[in-house]
Parts: structure tokens; sequence; C-alpha cells
């Protein structure tokens, strides 16, 4: 082929050589950027209770060197790695009934950072006195809850109630904690769950059959913005059934979705819930971590997934640790997402209308980061204080055979009216709530009627 064919072809490489920006609003958060200091305005996961222990251990969150130990007394600690005394590593610590001790001199400091000894010193001098009083190595306040151990990094004046979630106490389910790391910015595993198409593409047609065979087919796509929980449903026609499944994400990084294994589309299932309660965590700016529980039972996924290599599917369609030949094959959804680089030049996208989800929900945290520099401060999950926050990730499949109308418009309008159905009983007592919308569900489905009750 000569020069004057190619250049027929108009190839664009030259001219798209230059790399594109990263979205620093989003992807710096370090302590002081924008995003950084929105993020330590709540609680985050930081580790499993299954890895801390009278033995200190060194974790990153947020950009922060930190180590996190428990006391001979079980009390949980999280403070900065360097001791300032000399800047020694807490990691080599001795843990005690009070607290952890420095290696290096002996200092001896609470789960909270106070300096309860400094035996190298006369403990009566103006100076070993002062320094007790006046300073401490710095330290951040924590929760275990089932397996899990959540901490807050911001301001203790800002300090937010703990939030509780109705998925936190779902009857009859079994819920294990798990953790995945990922080497990529925390965005771009966040987007995901604000993307509900790609499942049908990633894990259902690019790498086969990962879920099951219903997640292959491209349904019909909606969003819902309500305060800061985002809702992107995947309404799928499988045969003469309707299968609504809803990803769901409550800012900043709450993420839910339907069961990965226990819905096919193929028979009747009414408010299943999420396969997972998920956070995604920044460790810095080129790493985050996947923090959850993993869920099964009835409305959740099957108990033989209940195992690490069950929580790896769950979580991104496929193990993790396999070679570059087996990734390659059957990409999932850590190749999807560090495939793109460990900050994805997000300067470069073309977003399309199926990235609605993705688009405001970016924004509003732009939004938001920009008004906490202005001294107004982030909403939190829960509106009143001491509520229970409700939560839609779901599952739920419905018979509803075609009608000589267009079928697109009738199985969006049956998602429309589903999605309106529970929205409309938020309200109710939690008990009560998830009955009421099965028995809705089922009402839908026997009447033929997706227009209300």
């Amino acid at each position: 082929m000569d020069k004057q064919n190619f250049r027929s072809q108009d190839f664009r490489g030259y001219k798209q050589s230059i790399i594109s920006k990263i979205d620093e609003d989003l992807a710096r958060t370090g302590s002081k950027t924008s995003c950084g200091e929105y993020l330590r305005c709540y609680w985050h996961p930081v580790a499993l209770t299954s890895e801390v222990s009278e033995t200190p251990k060194e974790i990153r969150i947020l950009g922060e060197d930190l180590v996190i130990f428990k006391t001979t007394m079980g009390n949980i600690g999280l403070v900065h790695k360097a001791c300032p005394h000399r800047r020694a590593s807490m990691v080599y610590g001795k843990t005690e009934d009070k607290g952890i001790r420095c290696c290096y001199h002996g200092w001896l400091f609470s789960p909270n950072g106070e300096i309860l000894e400094t035996p190298g010193e006369d403990p009566d001098s103006k100076s070993a006195t002062k320094i007790r009083e006046t300073f401490k190595l710095g330290a951040y306040p924590v929760i275990e809850f089932n397996g899990l151990v959540f901490s807050y990094l911001g301001p203790m004046d800002k300090i937010p109630e703990f939030p509780q979630y109705d998925a936190f106490e779902i009857p009859g389910n079994t819920s294990s904690p798990y953790r995945i790391n990922y080497n990529c910015n925390w965005i771009q595993v966040l987007d995901a769950i604000m993307d509900p198409v790609h499942t049908s593409f990633l894990h259902g047609q690019s790498s086969g059959i990962q879920f099951s065979e219903g997640f292959a087919e491209v349904g019909e796509i909606e969003f819902y913005e309500r305060g800061i929980q985002y809702l992107g449903c995947n309404t799928r026609r499988i045969d003469d059934n309707v299968w609504i499944r809803v990803n769901e994400l409550i800012l900043p990084n709450f993420t839910q979705a339907g069961a990965a294994f226990a819905a096919d589309g193929t028979k009747s299932k009414y408010f299943g819930r999420s396969s997972f309660t998920r956070w995604v965590v920044p460790v810095d700016d080129h790493h985050c971590v996947a923090l959850a529980w993993a869920n099964f039972g009835e409305r959740g996924d099957p108990i033989e997934y209940n195992n690490q290599e069950g929580f790896e599917k769950i979580e991104a369609g496929e193990i993790a640790n396999r070679t570059l030949l087996e990734q390659q094959k059957s990409p999932g959804d850590a190749e999807a997402v560090e495939g793109m680089g460990s900050i994805s030049t997000h300067k470069g996208e073309h977003l399309m209308p199926t990235d609605q989800g993705v688009m405001i929900y970016r924004r509003r945290i732009r939004k938001l980061s920009k008004d906490l520099e202005e001294g107004k401060d982030p909403p939190q999950p829960q509106i009143k204080k001491g509520e229970i926050v409700r939560t839609n990730g779901q599952d739920t499949v419905l018979r509803a055979p075609k009608r000589n109308k267009n079928d697109k418009e009738f199985v969006k309008s049956i998602c429309s009216s589903v999605m309106k159905m529970q929205f409309d009983l938020e309200n109710m007592p939690l008990k009560e709530r998830d009955s009421a919308i099965i028995n809705n569900l089922h009402k839908m489905e026997e009447r033929g009627n997706f227009d209300g009750l």
C-alpha cells in the first residue's frame, strides 16, 4: 500500500497523541485537597476486624500512613505511623493494656493518642509534663461493627453520627466481611456502580457469562437522583419476564446492587437485596480498597459463594491473581478499571447518554466539595438523627408478557412504576416497608397492572 492510500484512511494517532489530563477535583484525595477534605466528613471502613490484632498493622487511608492495633484489653486504636518523639514507626510498637508503646524510647500512647508515659525522661520535669499535657500522637476514632472497622478522619468538632443502613440487618441473610484491593484511583471503581449498562457487556458478552445469561441482555437504562442517593436501573426483557436490577450509590462511597448469581430474569423475584453492602475507600491517589459485606440467603446470593473466591467473583466477576492471558480472555471489573491506568485521564473521555449516572454523581461531589470550601457542611446519609437509612439496591423479576405496543416503553414503564412504589413507601416503619414492597409487587404481577396500585 502506497503513502497516499494510508493518508486517505485518516489515521489520527499523531493528532490525538497528547495525553489528556486527570480530573484533579475528584482524583486527588490527600489531606487539604478539595475531595480529600470532603471525604473526611464521613465514616469509612478502614480494615477488617480479622486484620486487627495485638500486633500493629500498617495501613494507608486517604493518603495517610497509619497504624491500627488492638490493646491487650481489646480496644482498637488507629494512630499516625510516626511517633511524635523521634518519628520511629509505631508498626514496631508493643501493645499493652492501656495502649501502644513506641519501640525506640518507650513512650506509651492511649488509643486516642494521649501520651501516658515518657519513661526515659524525669516524669516531673517541666518538659515531660508539658509534652504530656499539650501534645498527642495523631489518632482517629474507630467503631467496630459486624467484622468491619470504621473510622472518621475529619475534624472532631464536625464528627457525624455513625450511619445505620437498613441493609445492615436483613432477616435471614448471612453477611460476611471482605476486602478487595484495586491498583487504581477510587473514582474508577466507584464509577462502575453508576454504569449499569457495563454489566451487559463486561459480565455478559465481552468475557462470556460471568454471572447469568440474563446479564448479557442490554436493557432499558434509567437514573434517579434523590438527595445524595443515586440509582441506576437496567431493566431487561427476558422472555415473558421483566427484570429490574437497581444499582445504588449513597454519597460519598456506599454502594449496593442486585444479586450477582441468584437472579437471571427467568423466574419471579420480589425485592431481592444486594449481593454486597460496600464502600470504595481511597488508599491514596493510585490505589483504593473495597471493604464490604457479601450477602447470602433467600434475598441475597447462594450460600455456596460464601468464601474468598466467591467474594472475588461477586465483587469483580472474576477471581483475583490470574495470569495476564487469563485476564485478557475474561476481563472482570478489576481489569476494566485498572486498565485505565492508576489515575484515569478523565478529560479524554467522551461521555454518552448511558453515562448520565456517572456524570450526575461526579458533578454532585464536585459541588459538595466546593460548598465545603465555602463553609457549608455536606449532607449525611441520614436526614434525621438516629434514623435508619432506607436503601433501594435490589433485583425484581415480574412476569409481564409483551403487549401490542412498543415493548421498550412498556419495559421502562414497569421500572418506573416499581421505583415510584418503593419511593412512596420510603417513610414506612422499617419492619413493614420490605413486606409492603413485596406484597405490592405480587399484586402488580397478579393483576398484570404495572401502572401503579
